[in-house]
């Protein structure tokens, strides 16, 4: 049995796969499609990154997650010396995106989280000014559905951690990613293909579409030199978000999002 918690009441769901799915929002009539936004009907504010890279990135590399150059893709910059104090919830056109899961996860450890970074030393702040979560809806909404019922769900939830430094992002990443991956499969999430990693001057992103609780996921993790973090795609119209998409999504909450 999955479960969906809604804005008014509980509904329980029939579901021939174990696992245990928990929503906000109220539910909807079958038919009702959600089909959040694609970076490229966004403007200016999901077309910046932090540092000035480009949106479309450079090259990228498959290969589960290890983070390589070719001739045609674009380096990673020095380190300029930046780091963060806080996470804020940032403004991102055609996106509504608040603190918090936005009442929906998946439970039963199948949420993302961040692992494989104990070797790097974390700036912890009051936990008031620092949005460790943040999800993000589109409009209409994104609704997943289960047998007959349905819920509202994010566009996407991400997770960030700051650090003192990272010397090598690049190299971060790959543990974070591996360590991360290595948690959820053990959970039940289920990844598929290879993943690809993408690096601009000012970010490296890797992501890997997966099945979670039989739901078409897209999850991108990314470095620099301050912090990382995971973002998780939840699907639109049954369908994953494709990698071209999600890079810039995430590099656009990554530049909203890091406070100096």
């Amino acid at each position: 049995m999955s479960r969906f918690r809604a804005v008014v009441a509980s509904v329980v769901l029939a579901s021939s796969v174990a696992g245990t799915l928990t929503g906000c929002g109220s539910t909807e009539p079958s038919g009702t499609k959600g089909s959040p936004e694609r970076p490229s009907d966004a403007k200016a504010s999901a077309g910046q990154t932090s540092g000035g890279g480009s949106t479309t990135g450079g090259g990228s590399t498959s290969g589960g997650g290890e983070a390589g150059t070719s001739p045609a893709a674009e380096k990673l910059a020095a380190d300029p010396g930046t780091r963060y104090t806080a996470i804020a919830v940032p403004q991102l056109e055609g996106l509504v995106c608040d603190e918090g899961d936005g009442g929906f996860h998946y439970g039963s450890g199948l949420d993302m989280r961040i692992t494989g970074d104990d070797d790097l030393k974390e700036i912890k702040g009051d936990s008031n000014d620092v949005a460790d979560e943040v999800s993000c809806f589109g409009s209409p909404r994104n609704i997943l559905r289960k047998g007959t019922m349905s819920a509202s769900a994010p566009m996407f939830t991400a997770r960030t951690h700051l650090y003192e430094k990272l010397p090598d992002p690049a190299a971060a990443l790959n543990r974070i990613f591996a360590a991360s991956t290595d948690n959820a499969t053990s959970d039940g999430r289920d990844f598929i293909g290879e993943a690809e990693t993408v690096t601009d001057s000012a970010l490296v992103v890797t992501c890997r579409q997966n099945v979670t609780d039989t739901f078409p996921m897209t999850t991108c993790f990314w470095a620099n030199y301050g912090a990382a973090g995971v973002v998780d795609f939840f699907p639109a119209d049954d369908q994953y978000v494709p990698v071209e998409s999600a890079v810039p999504w995430t590099r656009a909450f990554v530049a909203g999002a890091l406070r100096k």
